[in-house]
């Protein structure tokens, strides 16, 4: 029997009607009478589905010129001896669902294996990259709900909601991997302060992905009766994810009048940006091994240690003991600045003691201790606040606000040299981590109702970290790479038939 094959072009005969068939519809009466928007709409389903026939035309092209192999082996060494013809499998596309027929190479007791999958590096879920990649970027953006009438307003793909989520955990899952393996951007030669941040914030997650300490206190609140929580309270209900940031600044030298809003504005010059800055977040590894890797971040742009280092924090002494741990191991000389707008908070509170709250009386009151503490006089403060706190003879309440303004300044009095920190153009506040908090987390992880199951929050985290860090075009190029190693080049790649 012989075989006859469609030429190159007859296997787009179908893409040819349906562009005769769009020009004819734009020629016609018709869509002469139509609004601008109107033709647009024609075009976008039209247009999709003749580029989904281009693309199902050159898949036929190439099982058309497949050859029929005889070297074939599964990744175990075993000769795949028996062919069989056009093997199907579907694929989804931003342009809809296509065919590909393939060669399948199998011997008997073990898997097929289809060459044809390699070339096109598809991949095993039945989605093809470029809808993939559009699945990741939606589920960032948006709820998963939200990400699945967006696809399928805007593509000729279908993507389920739960389909959805796991496609984006594959795509966030080389994340570590492209950033150990020093698949970032190169460090680039400056001389600018090399700033690290870190902070946590919460995620209302299910039961069943708390910490386990978390877990345990929700299960007993649960067992027993309670008031009701207040608006926005969710004890025992969230887990903590750590945000780090790394980036560069250039020296800035500024006067303790300056940061109070004291000088004229002719005194006044433009406070450099941050510059390559990378952020991250992740709500499944624990603090130490986020701050851990802020740390390695900061050696991979200064491995010979050349450039000046700050840390900025908040205080918080978990936090605080393991990045001192981290300090003491790679660079005991880095500059620890504790956040001067945490500090202001404390003082606004024990400011409620001496003055009512929103007078001026209070604005002059934190305004003459704030510039005192950036002079570098934080601990002459914390003895005035307890002498103040005595001769005006507070009550017991007032006074708890001031002891404890008075307790922070002098616990983190180290943390606390700011007059040097400024006269050295360092950073003192913590707004980077603040916003990277709010981008990265609070936009999207903090939605109301939502309740997040741990792998599907880390890989929202992930892919939002790649786009806030400008890394995401590298990364995806990357995690094609090692889809293919996975999928095609491994002891697992063995594809059966669809």
């Amino acid at each position: 029997m012989i075989h006859v094959y469609p030429t190159a072009v007859e296997v787009f005969d179908s893409a040819f009607d349906r562009f005769k068939c769009i020009v004819s519809e734009l020629s016609g009466e018709k869509a002469g009478r139509m609004e601008h928007g109107q033709i647009e709409a024609l075009l976008f389903s039209e247009g999709t589905e003749l580029l989904r026939l281009l693309l199902q035309g050159y898949l036929d092209l190439l099982s058309i010129r497949e050859p029929r192999r005889r070297d074939v082996i599964n990744p175990d060494g075993v000769a795949l001896t028996h062919c069989r013809l056009n093997c199907e499998r579907h694929l989804m596309t931003i342009f809809g669902e296509v065919t590909v027929r393939r060669k399948g190479y199998s011997f008997r007791g073990v898997q097929s294996v289809f060459p044809l999958d390699g070339q096109l590096n598809l991949a095993k879920d039945g989605y093809s990259h470029g809808l993939g990649r559009r699945a990741a970027d939606e589920a960032a953006s948006n709820s998963f709900d939200e990400a699945v009438v967006n696809i399928g307003k805007t593509t000729g793909g279908k993507v389920p909601k739960r389909q959805l989520e796991e496609i984006t955990v594959v795509a966030a899952q080389d994340f570590d991997a492209f950033y150990s393996g020093g698949m970032a951007d190169e460090p680039r030669q400056t001389s600018d302060i090399l700033v690290m941040t870190v902070d946590q914030k919460g995620i209302v997650m299910q039961k069943q992905d708390l910490r386990p300490a978390t877990r345990k206190a929700a299960e007993e609140a649960a067992r027993r009766p309670g008031a009701r929580l207040n608006p926005g309270e969710k004890i025992n209900r969230k887990r903590m994810a750590s945000v780090a940031a790394v980036y560069d600044t250039k020296a800035y030298e500024r006067s303790p009048e300056t940061i109070m809003g004291l000088c004229s504005d002719e005194d006044k010059s433009t406070c450099p940006r941050a510059t390559n800055k990378r952020v991250w977040a992740s709500v499944e590894r624990e603090q130490e091994d986020v701050i851990q890797d802020m740390f390695q971040e900061a050696m991979r742009r200064d491995p010979q240690k050349m450039r000046p280092w700050a840390i900025l924090v908040d205080g918080g002494e978990k936090q605080l003991d393991i990045i001192l741990g981290f300090i003491r191991q790679y660079r005991p000389d880095v500059s620890l600045i504790l956040d001067f707008i945490h500090v202001l908070e404390y003082l606004w509170k024990a400011a409620r003691g001496f003055h009512a709250i929103g007078s001026i009386e209070a604005e002059k009151w934190v305004a003459e201790r704030a510039l005192n503490i950036l002079r570098g006089q934080a601990a002459t403060v914390a003895i005035g606040l307890r002498q103040s706190a005595t001769l005006h003879q507070l009550s017991s309440d007032k006074r708890k606000a001031v002891d404890k303004c008075a307790d922070y300044l002098e616990k983190y009095g180290p943390m606390l040299q700011y007059n040097e920190h400024l006269s050295q153009g360092v950073p003192i506040a913590t707004g980077v981590i603040e916003g990277a908090c709010r981008h990265l987390i609070k936009d999207r992880m903090d939605r109301t109702g939502a309740r997040w199951r741990l792998k599907r929050a880390e890989a929202v985290l992930r892919i939002r970290s790649l786009r806030s860090s400008g890394d995401f075009e590298a990364y995806w190029k990357f995690h094609r790479a090692r889809e293919h190693r996975r999928n095609h080049c491994s002891a697992d790649a063995v594809t059966q038939v669809a």
